[in-house]
């Protein structure tokens, strides 16, 4: 049975033998396939997964960003490494951060604290902005974002996962916004933000503190100008489409009534494709400034002694009335003989009188809004829009009855004349200068025929002016070439006839016109302060020309130089004579020095002052036309004076009683005083008998000698030596 039974079995196996076999096979085969579609599943899987992680990085490198896995249990910390300048992280599992190295000391205790928040589940994620170190040793921004991802059994988290964002630009960018906002909000000057209707978007602080008005009161209103028409924000809105700004200056109401002044500047903003999206306006407050520009105007303008609109304002309305070509008229005056009451009462008081006279005509009517001064006593009146004379001729004789009538000033009455000269636009000059001028020249044509008159412009006055700025300009040409020479006119003892000294007289000789008259420039040369020049040079010339004199043995007296009142009253006219003396080498004692009575009692404490220096040097002093002023015999004793001229004029009038007797008298004086007396001008030997009588010391004149040249006096005082010499001969 068994054997059977095994034979069975031998038999059964080998019929399914053949089968088993190929189930095994067939199992394999399965299971090769099986694996297969393993793997071609895993591959696809590892390329799905591969490219999953190639779009990361990619996404990663494309946003700037890494990203960073940190394993907070061992310290490891893992970056992609996708920044184009990486930071260069050093992990270690001792940092807290892990990156601690890298932070920036300033940022690191506020990362600290946000990272262990979301550790500890204080937060949802981690998120911090901290500037961070690049490999390059620099400093940039960046926003690190992480969450906890896994969490150990006790649910500490063990790993964050995390992106790290280079924020760089845009912090710079936040910075500068920052530094713009800060600088709106702080910048003196107003900004508003309109849009395209000019609707307000948007104020600063300063459009609040300029306009009185607060933001919201200010917002979604439309910006307008109170004080202006509807007309002027049209023109703005032109200019702003043709140009693209507009400027200016403009006035505004302020909530609390004033007005207020602005420096307003409009411009565009426009898009990235050109198109105007806003309007900004920036304008400063000026009302300050305007204000000042006004109290600068008016010092500029007005006088400050009378409070007059003076020169300046005067040559604006000139100018302006010949700009528009209106006829007008100019009266320019001044006041007749304001230097001796300056002079004899003081500049106080003469500044006083301009004031007072300046009120009294200022609230006349006629003269209401076009009385100027121009400097000095010298005032001017526009007449616009007239050219009648006899309007022009009314206000003129007005002018001078309000002149002319009595002034109080410091308890004195002054009855003031003026002399007043007219002209007329545009006969008399198309331009302000020439108007002026011949104003002036018309009212000292006025002056000279005798003041208290007006006169109106004419030919003949501007000839004389031409002629008279001629002969200014040759004297200063005549300083320059030494045209100016000193004649000597002898002075001889009336007693003995002889020679005691000279005077020394200035001559003006050019080499075209010949000698000029000392009646026509000596006037105009003290005018124009060019007689101080001059006589510089004659004192010069004359103290040279005695001191060659005497050492040639010719002369052994004294030389009068005369001292112009500009000279007398000049600081160092001591230093100059010291200079001059010492330059020439002449002994001070053989100088003398002329000076007229009206110079002195200008102020005659002061001269006194002077001649008493002059006296100290061993200067002899003169005061010459004795008897044409006005001089106090309480004052003539005590100037320091050697000698007193009688003028030509008592000369000439001796013919009668009442001349011989003027004369007498003044030389009595002279001798009680112990001054020596000198008459000038002495032509006759009737003359010479009659001073003789009245014991007159010296003589100078034609009778004995005209005026001459330094050559020729060399001859006389030779003449006068050999006479000298016979007579001493004849008398042994």
């Amino acid at each position: 049975m068994s054997a059977w039974s095994g034979q069975l079995q031998a038999a059964n196996w080998d019929y399914w033998q053949p089968y088993s076999l190929s189930a095994v096979l067939l199992c394999a085969f399965c299971a090769l396939v099986l694996a297969h579609v393993s793997i071609v599943k895993m591959r696809r899987y590892q390329a799905k997964l591969e490219y999953s992680e190639e779009r990361l990085r990619l996404s990663l490198w494309g946003s700037g960003d890494e990203l960073w896995d940190w394993k907070v249990s061992s310290g490891e910390l893992y970056r992609s490494g996708s920044w184009l300048h990486p930071v260069e992280a050093q992990p270690n599992a001792l940092d807290f951060p892990p990156n601690k190295a890298q932070i920036h000391p300033q940022d690191l205790a506020r990362v600290t604290q946000l990272l262990q928040d979301h550790l500890d589940g204080k937060s949802s994620y981690f998120e911090a902005t901290y500037r961070l170190k690049t490999i390059d040793n620099d400093w940039t921004w960046v926003l690190d974002r992480g969450k906890a991802v896994a969490f150990e059994y006790n649910g500490q988290p063990s790993r964050i996962t995390g992106t790290l964002k280079n924020i760089q630009h845009l912090k710079q960018t936040e910075e500068q916004l920052q530094l713009f906002a800060r600088c709106l909000q702080t910048i003196s000057d107003a900004v508003v933000i309109c849009d395209t209707d000019f609707t307000i978007l948007e104020v600063n602080p300063s459009f609040s503190k300029i306009t009185g008005k607060t933001r919201a009161e200010a917002l979604k209103q439309r910006f307008e100008l109170s004080l202006y028409p509807s007309t002027f924000m049209h023109d703005i809105r032109r200019a702003l489409a043709d140009t693209g700004t507009w400027s200016g200056e403009v006035q505004e109401l302020h909530p609390n009534g004033n007005i207020y002044h602005v420096e307003l500047t409009f411009d565009q903003i426009k898009d990235e494709q050109g198109t105007i999206t806003q309007y900004v306006a920036v304008f400063s407050d000026i009302t300050e400034r305007k204000q000042k520009e006004v109290e600068l105007h008016k010092l500029a303008t007005t006088d400050t002694l009378t409070g007059l609109p003076n020169r300046s304002a005067f040559m604006q309305k000139l100018a302006s009335l010949v700009k528009h070509t209106t006829e007008h008229a100019l009266l320019v005056f001044d006041l007749d003989n304001f230097k001796k009451i300056n002079d004899s009462l003081g500049h106080e008081l003469g500044d006083n009188l301009l004031c007072k006279l300046s009120q009294r005509l200022s609230s006349y009517n006629s003269y209401n809004n076009k009385l100027y001064r121009l400097g000095g006593d010298e005032f001017a009146i526009l007449l616009d829009n007239t050219n009648d004379l006899y309007l022009i001729t009314s206000a003129a004789k007005e002018l001078l009855l309000q002149i002319n009538q009595p002034l109080i000033v410091n308890q004195h009455e002054l009855a003031i004349t003026s002399s007043i000269g007219i002209v007329l636009f545009p006969d008399d000059g198309k331009d302000p200068q020439a108007l002026l001028r011949n104003a002036d020249t018309a009212m000292y044509h006025a002056k000279s025929e005798g003041a208290n008159r007006y006169l109106f412009f004419n030919d003949s006055m501007n000839k004389q002016a031409v002629k008279r700025l001629q002969l200014e300009n040759l004297m200063r040409h005549g300083l320059k070439e030494d045209y100016f020479s000193v004649y000597y006119q002898p002075k001889m003892d009336i007693v003995s006839g002889q020679l005691v000294g000279m005077e020394a007289l200035v001559r003006f000789i050019t080499p075209k016109g010949g000698v000029i008259s000392p009646a026509s420039f000596i006037p105009i040369a003290e005018e124009t302060g060019q007689i101080i020049e001059i006589g510089e040079v004659v004192l010069y010339k004359a103290c040279l020309a005695v001191k060659n004199w005497i050492n040639q043995g010719l002369f052994h007296g004294r030389v009068a130089v005369n001292l112009s009142s500009s000279q007398f009253s000049l600081p160092f006219l001591c230093d100059l004579i010291d200079d001059v003396l010492q330059q020439t080498e002449l002994p001070s004692y053989h100088l003398e020095l002329e000076i007229t009575e009206g110079t002195v009692m200008q102020s005659p404490p002061k001269a006194i002052e002077v001649m008493k220096k002059l006296r100290a040097r061993g200067i002899h002093l003169a005061m010459d036309d004795f008897g044409t002023g006005y001089s106090s015999l309480a004052y003539l004793k005590q100037f320091p004076l050697n000698t007193l001229k009688i003028d030509k004029a008592f000369i000439d009038d001796m013919n009668t009683a009442r001349g011989r007797n003027m004369v007498d008298t003044i030389v009595t004086l002279a001798h009680n005083l112990s001054l020596n007396v000198v008459a000038e001008g002495v032509e006759q030997e009737t003359q010479l008998a009659i001073l003789r009588k009245l014991r007159c010391d010296v003589i100078q004149g034609y009778y004995y000698s005209k005026p001459l040249s330094e050559e020729d006096f060399s001859k006389f005082l030779q003449e006068q030596k050999l006479k000298h010499a016979k007579l001493t001969a004849v008398s042994v």
